[in-house]
């Protein structure tokens, strides 16, 4: 793949942990991140970080590290889009919220006999956990990756089999949330290019996991990486797709992938 041209209208847009993050150092930032994402800001580019947390824990963990040029975007729960006030609080992006959540809602209450019966596998057929609250009414937590590939196959074939093909499921390891098949990383960052007018030539996307996957795609971006720790999955999709696998892991990949990109 070419390299990009250097310019004023570019969207960088970061996993967190396992990426933009090392989950054992979570109290800093890469060195070579730092200076690449401050070389980044000079020549104009807008950045989004894109995580499976909570808009609490994303924000606790952006604070943790030390970041000190807040990301002009972030995408929480894989879906929810807010940006930040003059002020630094963060507010939702346009009515995209509004709509997701909506959508959410109709979407669980329509398959609610279906999440029942995967709710019943996991009880009886598994030591996994489901996990039900008011704002995610359905997950799962294996005990390992080989327990999570047996249960996606399950729900793989159980949504099929009751055609509910808005039903969908982000996976990161371990931990799995149900969501609608409308809603992830890569609608939202397609979402904020939209709204800028950034389209995929001029968006960098880099994650790790299986949950980075709908970001990774050359419709959503046509930068794309991830770095060294990447589960050997995403390893192959990247190369696939003629993007760019770092040596280095975590922040430090991150940095070699742009340096890769925009040098």
């Amino acid at each position: 793949m070419p390299k990009a041209t250097v310019n004023p209208e570019l969207l960088l847009c970061f996993d967190f942990d396992g990426t933009f993050i090392d989950p054992s150092k979570p109290n800093c930032i890469d060195p070579a991140l730092a200076q690449t994402l401050q070389d980044m800001r000079e020549k104009g580019a807008l950045f989004a970080i894109n995580t499976g947390r909570s808009l609490f824990d994303a924000v606790t963990g952006i604070n943790n590290c030390g970041l000190r040029n807040f990301p002009d975007y972030l995408v929480t729960c894989e879906r929810e889009i807010y940006e930040p006030t003059a002020f630094r609080r963060w507010i939702d992006f346009g009515d995209w919220n509004k709509r997701c959540r909506r959508d959410h809602k109709r979407l669980f209450r329509k398959h609610r006999k279906l999440l029942r019966t995967v709710q019943d596998f996991v009880n009886s057929e598994s030591d996994a956990s489901w996990v039900a609250e008011p704002e995610e009414p359905a997950g799962i937590i294996a005990r390992n990756n080989a327990e999570m590939d047996g249960l996606c196959s399950f729900i793989d074939q159980a949504i099929r089999d009751a055609g509910a093909m808005q039903l969908s499921y982000e996976r990161n390891s371990i931990y799995l949330r149900f969501s609608h098949v409308f809603y992830n990383k890569g609608s939202a960052v397609t979402e904020i290019g939209g709204k800028l007018k950034i389209q995929p030539p001029a968006i960098f996307a880099i994650g790790d996991n299986y949950n980075d996957l709908s970001m990774l795609q050359g419709n959503v971006a046509s930068m794309i990486a991830c770095p060294g720790n990447a589960i050997p999955e995403i390893k192959e999709e990247i190369t696939n797709r003629g993007g760019y696998v770092a040596r280095n892991s975590c922040g430090a990949g991150v940095a070699e992938a742009i340096a890769h990109y925009f040098a």
